[in-house]
């Protein structure tokens, strides 16, 4: 081996530090470790390059001053590998995260001795589910949730028609508007031609209400003190006089339900009846996965609370980095710059600290139950996936072409299957669910 790395019961002593922390005692033989320096400056010298000698000349005692170091920390770097690998080896342990080595004081002139601390994985021990209540939301899309989804889509659509009439709630508005405090213009507060609709809240509700009931090319003064929690401190609380004319009122047109829409909604022979179909399919996927998604997180809530368990420090610190990485990225994809918003690995620690709690329990789960994802399973959830899309088939192409892709739907059907086991175990009551409130949509 060229090292020998004492790791026997006599010179590598496993003490529990706590819970889940481990350390480990490791030695080094000097004399092994000096013969590996020794050869790596050996293998060094054969290429190493410096002017006024040929390559391979250089004289051992210069490839010595210049690498010397080089070479004893790689030797001992691979030792020390090797020493912890064969020790956690014949001990069984699990090693979560790395190893942190530090030097022991020592007066052996033959050996080295290193301190090895680190954590291990914990033992799960599965709790009891049938303690556990879980509410499963059910939900039947019917004629009305079309009818419902037909109304949102239309309201997308809207179109705006000018009308001889005052403006009203719903009605959408362009005016010019002049704010004065104590007589004299404050910043933000003039603009000409500025559009919005009655009703929405973009506006003050004190202003909107000032704007309701003008026609188009009246014009009206009217006080207003802004609110005490307003987000610009230096109006906060504030009264103020605004100077507006109403150059535009508008009332909101909502498109028919004809074969216009229809077209507009991507059914290119323009059957309404057909399109109501493709929405009512559409909406069964959407709320099936959104009933899904509810179920699984009180699903993993339940295992946390039946199966608590101590988390590696080392795997939760790994997490934090991993969840910063992703969010720093998705700033960038926003067009924001992520390094002029530093994070702090605080506001991902208990995020961090579920998943990887999570991570251990599922597992554990998995193992013990037989949970493995079947190919029939993951064939079935990548069709499913690939229905709202155009071309189907070439969806289902895309995944099969990567492993990596599939390896994320067989993630998906592993959860399927743990949420299934955990319906079979814990009580399960169902209840109805509002579509709304499912969809995220307002009453």
């Amino acid at each position: 081996m060229g090292l020998s790395m004492e790791t026997n019961a006599a010179n590598t002593n496993e003490q529990a530090v706590n819970a889940l922390e481990r350390r480990l005692d490791l030695t080094v033989a000097i004399a092994d470790l000096d013969k590996d320096v020794d050869q790596r400056l050996k293998r060094m010298g054969k290429n190493v390059k410096m002017p006024g000698f040929r390559p391979g000349k250089v004289p051992a005692s210069i490839v010595r001053q210049q690498y010397g170091d080089q070479a004893r920390h790689e030797a001992l770097s691979e030792a020390l590998d090797r020493a912890f690998g064969e020790a956690v080896t014949s001990s069984k342990l699990r090693v979560a995260g790395y190893p942190r080595i530090e030097p022991k004081a020592s007066e052996s002139s033959t050996h080295l001795e290193f301190a090895a601390i680190f954590e291990v994985y914990p033992e799960v021990k599965l709790g009891d589910l049938s303690t556990v209540e879980i509410e499963r939301p059910v939900l039947e899309v019917t004629a009305a949730e079309v009818d419902n989804t037909l109304e949102i889509l239309r309201k997308q659509r809207v179109n705006y028609q000018p009308v001889d009439r005052a403006a009203a709630a719903g009605d959408r508005v362009v005016i010019d508007f002049l704010g004065k405090k104590g007589g004299e213009p404050f910043q933000g507060g003039q603009a000409t031609d500025y559009g919005f609709v009655l009703g929405e809240g973009s506006m003050l509700a004190d202003f909107e209400n000032a704007v309701t009931g003008c026609k188009a090319g009246e014009s009206k003064t009217f006080d207003m003190t802004f609110p005490e929690d307003y987000f610009a401190k230096e109006l906060a609380g504030q009264a103020v006089t605004f100077d507006i004319t109403v150059k535009e009122v508008r009332e909101p047109v909502l498109p028919e339900v004809d074969a216009d829409f229809a077209r507009a909604l991507g059914v290119e022979d323009g059957d309404v009846a057909k399109m109501r179909g493709e929405i009512e399919a559409n909406l069964r996927r959407e709320v099936k996965k959104r009933l899904q998604s509810r179920v699984k997180e009180q699903v993993m809530d339940a295992l946390l609370k039946v199966t608590p368990i101590d988390v590696p420090n080392a795997l939760v610190e790994l997490e934090i980095d991993r969840l910063m990485q992703m969010a720093r990225a998705d700033m960038e994809q926003r067009g924001m710059k992520a390094k002029d918003f530093p994070m702090q690995p605080g506001w991902f620690a208990d995020q961090a600290k579920r998943r990887v709690s999570l991570g251990l329990i599922l597992a554990e789960v998995v193992k013990v139950n037989d949970l493995h994802a079947k190919s029939d399973q993951v064939k079935a959830i990548v069709e499913e996936a690939a229905q709202s899309y155009e071309h189907p088939e070439e969806v289902v192409r895309w995944y099969y072409a990567q492993p990596q892709r599939l390896a994320e739907i067989e993630g998906v059907a592993i959860e399927d299957n743990v949420v299934a086991w955990a319906l079979s175990s814990a009580k399960v009551v169902d209840k109805p669910a509002a579509f709304d409130e499912l969809m995220g949509q307002k009453a």
